[in-house]
């Protein structure tokens, strides 16, 4: 009886540390995802609303949920205390946080503030250029990520359950 349990356990544990592998392989692509779509919304307030990126921040963070969208209300805020610091340098303070959570690569967070990097903006269809292309940057790597990760999903779970009968077959 005892065997069995353990044997239950081991295959339980095994099967577990597949599906966290699984887990991590989904979540880069999830934060990936969420990162696009802030910069769509943030690129439709420019394009649609006319409004300035700090403006913009703020009513994109009441449409974004989760860190990203304490980050925006901190850049809002920021801004309109009207410090002298520039929205690019704010901007990256205020990402820095959020984006060392989530499960990126560094390379990742730096095409999502890539769009801030120029520095100064010309006008709103350069802010809009920028926006737009790390947001396609991302969405082309998130596309690939999931393509990938299909495959690596599949063998991490498969794996984990075999690793647990494998294990319990030499100790039994």
């Amino acid at each position: 009886m005892l065997r069995l349990a353990g044997a239950c356990m081991i295959l339980s544990g095994c099967f577990g540390l597949g599906l966290w592998y699984k887990r991590q392989f989904t979540g880069r692509v999830r934060a990936l995802r969420t990162m696009c779509g802030t910069l769509s919304l943030l690129g439709s307030e420019v394009r649609y609303g006319r409004r300035t990126l700090p403006e913009c921040c703020g009513h994109v963070a009441g449409r974004v949920s989760g860190p990203l969208s304490d980050a925006l209300r901190r850049i809002e805020i920021k801004m309109q205390e009207n410090t002298g610091e520039s929205f690019a340098r704010v901007f990256r303070e205020c990402m820095e946080e959020p984006l060392r959570e989530m499960p990126l690569k560094e390379e990742d967070r730096e095409e999502y503030l890539r769009f801030v990097s120029a520095g100064t903006f010309g006008d709103g269809q350069m802010q809009l250029d920028l926006i737009e292309q790390s947001r396609e940057q991302l969405e082309i790597k998130a596309a690939a990520l999931e393509q990938e990760n299909a495959e690596k999903c599949r063998m991490a779970v498969g794996l984990g359950a075999m690793g647990g009968l494998l294990i319990i077959l030499v100790l039994y």
